[in-house]
């Protein structure tokens, strides 16, 4: 009883206090960064993940999570059967990408240059990253090596995005320029806003333009995306702009600008997914908007594990002698999404990319569709309805 109270007197004050200076010096260094939440998700994540060292405060990853590219592998053929969006400008998105977001493989310069080489000499051809990732360089030297051993730059589409911090009439007209010169590239494919809103605040700083502005998030958008449509769109220096995480009255809200046409929609989109982001499909659907399902295997870790486990998918996954991942790739493919499964692992990726040699029947497809109307329905999504301004 006398070392425990000599514990709770002595050692946990000492213990409380540290802690105290260690949340003071990471909040404080995070603040220091131009955008505190694309330093915090880099940081988080590999720990969170894999339990991996960051590269923000450790340095590169000892070794890579992903094997080195052979100075010798040359391109092979794209997929079979692959699948295609068409954007309002009449370009073809490759419906199936790699996603460069949100595991530890993403978060490491070395990594991201080998999967994202992988990924593209194996026959796939859709990068999608973010400024808000910090790996547009790892990405740009990956996408202009694969130009080099062989694949034209015209088959390979690149999407990122623009976070909230950098939102403003002259803060995105800086970025764009900014974004090439990272990836090293003339043009970007398809560039999105981020998100409707701040994201994770307080971590989340707002666009100083916008703050000295007094602008609301919807005054704040409709400036972004003037700035993107006038000085980027076109000028060709972005093929095609379009949104992630939007609703339908924030969709509705660019449209009536009658500026650049809305080419793509990138939220979270699986059988299990909440009933407005099943509105908010059928809206894309009807107006010309291509859709980009991330979380197709549903949306954190926990839910993921939990989802691959569901009696109905399985069977389903049997029936095809499919993993239950790529039953639940295929499915959004049917419905004339497209889908960025995110892997390090080069088997993984060449599994993702085998999505086209199958197809559900009508019945399985209507048995996955059913899911949005039981009581299974949002038992794995963590994201809440985004409300308009």
């Amino acid at each position: 009883m006398g070392f425990l109270n000599f514990i709770a007197c002595k050692c946990l004050p000492i213990f409380i206090a540290c802690l105290a200076i260690f949340i003071g010096v990471f909040v404080r260094w995070l603040f220091s960064h131009e955008c505190p939440e694309c330093v915090l998700f880099k940081t988080v994540i590999p720990v969170v993940s894999k339990g991996q060292l960051p590269e923000t405060l450790f340095g590169p990853f000892n070794p890579p999570h992903t094997p080195v590219v052979p100075d010798d592998m040359k391109p092979e053929d794209r997929p079979s059967n692959e699948m295609f969006l068409t954007l309002p400008d009449g370009d073809q998105m490759p419906a199936n990408g790699l996603g460069m977001c949100c595991r530890a493989s993403a978060y490491d310069g070395e990594t991201v240059y080998r999967s994202v080489l992988h990924y593209l000499l194996m026959g796939g051809r859709h990068i999608d990253t973010a400024h808000m990732y910090l790996n547009h360089e790892a990405c740009g030297r990956a996408i202009n090596e694969a130009i080099s051993r062989g694949i034209p730059r015209a088959e390979i589409f690149v999407t990122t995005k623009i976070p909230n911090s950098f939102f403003g009439f002259d803060s995105a007209k800086k970025l764009v320029p900014r974004y090439l010169k990272e990836l090293g590239l003339d043009y970007i494919d398809l560039l999105l806003l981020h998100h409707p809103k701040p994201p994770f605040p307080p971590v989340t700083k707002t666009a100083p333009e916008c703050v000295q502005n007094n602008f609301t998030d919807s005054e704040c958008r409709i400036a972004t995306w003037t700035s993107l449509s006038k000085n980027a769109y076109d000028t060709k220096l972005v093929k095609n702009l379009g949104v992630s995480n939007f609703n339908k009255g924030q969709m509705q809200e660019l449209q009536s600008l009658g500026l650049a046409p809305i080419a793509a929609n990138q939220f979270q989109y699986n059988p299990f997914a909440p009933s407005w982001r099943h509105d908010v499909f059928d809206f894309c659907q009807k107006n010309n908007i291509a859709v980009t399902a991330w979380a197709s295997l549903a949306g954190t870790m926990m839910e993921t594990s939990k989802i691959l486990n569901v009696d109905v998918l399985k069977g389903i996954a049997e029936k095809y002698n499919k993993r239950v991942a790529s039953i639940l790739l295929r499915w959004p493919l049917q419905l004339g999404a497209s889908v960025i499964p995110g892997s390090g692992n080069p088997k993984h990726m060449r599994e993702n990319l085998g999505v086209y040699d199958f197809e559900l029947s009508e019945e399985d497809m209507n048995t996955l569709n059913a899911i949005r109307d039981s009581p299974r329905a949002n038992d794995f999504s963590f994201e809440p309805e985004l409300a308009d301004d």
